[in-house]
């Protein structure tokens, strides 16, 4: 018997490992993409339970709305596309960030 542990993965075939590791990284990424759905509805809760103090909180409630519909636009509704981008401008302009 020995104490040292036999790396299975050595014993495998090429083609069972590349499959073990596509798992093993698909199984990852659906462990973050969980962790961050779970993050943006905290986020979305707090965002509606929490009134802002002020109209910059309320812009950044704002923003991440006008994020999530400038998401969900076609890449050639550029019209919408630059609206948003003109309106995150102004929330710049007006709140002192440039």
């Amino acid at each position: 018997m020995t104490d040292k542990p036999v790396e299975l993965d050595k014993h495998r075939g090429m083609a069972a490992q590349k499959a073990t590791d596509l798992r093993r990284v698909l199984a990852e990424v659906e462990s973050n993409v969980r962790q961050l759905r779970e993050r943006e509805a905290d986020l979305e809760n707090r965002l509606m339970t929490v009134p802002a103090a002020s109209w910059p909180e309320a812009a950044v409630k704002a923003r991440y709305l006008l994020n999530l519909y400038a998401a969900s636009l076609p890449v050639e509704d550029t019209r919408h596309r630059a609206l948003v981008g003109a309106l995150f401008d102004d929330f710049a302009r007006l709140g002192g960030e440039g």
